[in-house]
């Protein structure tokens, strides 16, 4: 079922190679399915652009010229109809380290920040790093069965010193694209409680939901444009998190000088290799990124069909992004969902660090093949258990 120019359907072995994803079950027979790290082959167009820059012989400290800063933006405009200026970038080694640093440049000790659960792991730890309060609001469910923002409980627990809100659009885990709607219900949350909006955008070109669209959160309106940290990368889209290269669009210059403040002399600079991939995914891997969405939501399609009609006892419901699928295991009553997995030979992500207790994460980025064998020995293992 693959594209005829790009192969989805097979990949290299990646043990050996000091892949997180597969040398967590080194020696074992367990089929990894867990970080969100796709096992395809980058676009061609990518691995050509690094040979030419490992071509050129010489590797010293790259600083972010024309190549990577223009197809940035110009990728913005023609994908986001996002305007940005070259001045309200900044390249950065990854968004993890972004997110930990904004919860230092944007609040003082006593403060607090507040995102909605389950959510990536990483919203929920760099709060506690920094010496900051976390409040944590509940995703709830809307009419059409899809989770959302809950705006009556965020109401609730905001505090005076509540700073910050860390948003991930699309939100991972639980796969949502939100509406315009939602996200501007958002912004008059933050301007009304006078909160900074770190919006982690990362899966924002993953959408494969012909009905959902991404909107880049600064996009909707000047007011909120100005309190608004928007955070990117080509990473999970165009697999590529090995390089190291991301960036935040920060269009109020007084937050970007306090960003930027608080960075120097803490994170380093992306290497040369990160601005090459960067600019080949933004430049030329359009063609690649729409093989890999049809493929992707054929996956997602397998999957769905899958748990309903095989394995009711999971609850999954639908998806509009990301190749991440988001299940409810609260039916099987496992003590350990993880460990029992693990012992019937898949790896999934834990729901625990999400703030998804008796949930587990299942990664589709992956050839059909290997899709297949880790949903049949999920199901083995629940059927025989």
């Amino acid at each position: 079922m693959t594209d005829s120019l790009y192969n989805f359907d097979s990949c290299p072995d990646r043990r050996g190679y000091g892949s997180l994803k597969w040398d967590k079950y080194k020696g074992t027979d367990i089929l990894p399915l867990w970080v969100a790290d796709m096992d395809f082959t980058s676009a061609p167009e990518i691995t050509a652009a690094l040979q030419a820059r490992l071509d050129h012989g010489i590797f010293g400290y790259t600083i972010p010229f024309d190549e990577p800063v223009d197809a940035v933006l110009n990728y913005l405009q023609r994908q986001h109809g996002y305007e940005a200026k070259a001045h309200w970038l900044n390249f950065l080694p990854g968004l993890v380290p972004a997110i930990n640093l904004c919860c230092h440049a944007f609040t003082a000790p006593g403060d607090s920040v507040m995102t909605a659960t389950p959510v990536y792991a990483p919203f929920l730890t760099a709060p506690d790093y920094a010496d900051r309060e976390l409040i944590k609001t509940p995703l709830c469910l809307n009419g059409a069965d899809q989770w959302t923002l809950d705006f009556d409980a965020m109401e609730q627990l905001v505090q005076p010193n509540t700073k910050l809100f860390i948003l991930c659009s699309p939100h991972n885990p639980v796969a949502r694209v939100y509406t315009r709607k939602e996200l501007t219900k958002l912004a008059d949350f933050c301007e009304r409680h006078d909160l900074i909006l770190i919006s982690d955008e990362i899966h924002c070109d993953l959408v494969f939901d012909e009905t959902a669209k991404h909107i880049v959160t600064a996009t909707l309106n000047e007011q909120i444009a100005k309190r608004t940290v928007t955070l990117m990368a080509p990473s999970k889209t165009y697999n590529l998190p090995g390089l190291a290269c991301a960036f935040s669009v920060i269009e109020d210059s007084k937050l970007r000088l306090q960003f930027q403040k608080t960075i120097r002399g803490i994170i380093t600079e992306v290497n040369c290799f990160g601005y090459a991939g960067c600019a080949a995914a933004y430049n030329h891997g359009e063609p690649w990124r729409q093989a890999l969405l049809t493929y992707l939501k054929s996956n997602y399609e397998l999957v769905y069909k899958f748990i309903r009609e095989q394995l009711p006892e999971i609850t999954f419901r639908p998806m509009e992004a990301t190749y991440l699928a988001w299940f409810d295991v609260t039916k099987l009553e496992l003590d350990n969902p993880i460990k029992f997995f693990e012992d019937n030979g898949v790896g999934l992500s834990d729901g625990v660090p999400f703030d998804g207790n008796q949930h587990v994460r299942l990664n589709f980025g992956c050839p059909q093949s290997r899709l297949i064998e880790g949903l049949e020995k999920i199901e083995r293992a629940i059927r025989t258990r």
